[in-house]
């Protein structure tokens, strides 16, 4: 049995709950909003000057945005080492926290401390058209991989494509209507080892950089591909697999497309690095990069992935955000020795 705090946004019958594993309910619209409002006093105007989120006026002088932009939209030039070339690689682990803003309440995600992973699913939105329950899947895949965890023997590296396979083969079983993207990720030693499919992503940042990022798959322009109960979808093994090494100090941002489809990567890169430049918690950034997304979202006029793609794949005129579920994951790799 672990232990150490463990976390899913679902709600498995209590019988299947083992009793170490400690269940965190689902944010909801309410507390997010609250959550906003408190984040509000954080940001600085100059970043939402930055962003062109018009909605919220900035009250910045100019001085005040340039400041800004020289302290976080610039990379620092040089910083320390903390591990020193020829050094052996330090124990890691993953500190998580996230964030969750509904609006269909149809993205569910996971995580667990001692196990090093973390996942993320989305239910693919046009089964809500058909009477479907578009959350269901979705809710299926990170239930069933969140309790593989728990039955996992400590200190057994987890491999994210076993996980998502197992889990997809359970939530089929269970008769769960409609389909879902999924991401997970885990920490093995220094490896973060990666297996996704569809359009939910992640990126890794590293001394204020972005050195990777998750390509997503789609047939189309907002049709990704999608694990689904009737096998009409793709199978798990179109998921993308792989692995890269990470040290003390990477940041890792892992999200639905409500994320992805709204803060260009650059501009999710200045908000990791105002965090890390600020000493945010893991939990801190990931409800201002929620909040910023969600920000985004709504806007009408400012440019996004998903317009910017809309009008690049489909020869529209679309400008504005894209209002979905918005779920975020920050992960910290951290020495175990820190």
């Amino acid at each position: 049995r672990r232990s150490p705090r463990s976390t899913t946004t679902n709600h498995p019958q209590p019988q299947e709950i083992k009793p170490s594993a400690k269940i965190a309910a689902m944010e909801t619209l309410e507390p997010i909003q609250k959550t906003l409002g408190e984040i509000d006093k954080r940001i600085p105007d100059a970043l939402r000057a930055a962003f062109g989120l018009e909605k919220r006026a900035s009250r910045s002088s100019e001085d005040a945005i340039a400041s800004f932009f020289a302290l976080y939209l610039e990379p620092p030039h040089h910083r320390e080492r903390r591990e020193l070339d020829g050094e052996e690689p330090r124990a890691l682990r993953m500190n998580w926290a996230s964030c969750y803003a509904p609006r269909h309440n149809e993205d569910a995600h996971f995580g667990h401390d001692e196990a090093g992973v973390v996942g993320v699913a989305d239910g693919v939105g046009g089964y809500r058209k058909k009477g479907v329950d578009a959350g269901a899947f979705s809710r299926g895949l990170m239930t069933s991989a969140f309790l593989q965890v728990l039955a996992t023997e400590p200190g057994t590296p987890v491999c994210p494509y076993t996980l998502l396979e197992r889990a997809y083969e359970e939530t089929v079983a269970s008769a769960a209507d409609g389909g879902s993207t999924a991401v997970i990720l885990s920490l093995a030693g220094t490896a973060l080892k990666w297996a996704f499919i569809g359009d939910s992503a992640f990126a890794v940042f590293r001394d204020g950089r972005l050195v990777h990022r998750s390509q997503r798959q789609q047939r189309r322009f907002n049709c990704p591909f999608q694990l689904n109960a009737t096998g009409k979808g793709e199978r798990v093994n179109k998921a993308d697999v792989g692995q890269m090494a990470v040290r003390h100090g990477d940041v890792v941002v892992l999200g639905t497309d409500g994320l992805f489809d709204n803060m260009f990567d650059a501009e999710l890169e200045v908000v990791v690095r105002m965090g890390m430049a600020l000493g945010f918690s893991p939990k801190n950034m990931a409800d201002v990069v929620a909040g910023i997304a969600y920000e985004m979202s709504t806007s009408k006029t400012r440019d996004s992935p998903y317009s910017a793609d809309s009008r690049r794949l489909q020869g529209d005129h679309r400008r504005g955000g894209k209002p979905d579920d918005i779920t975020v994951v920050v992960a910290f790799i951290v020495s175990l020795y820190s």
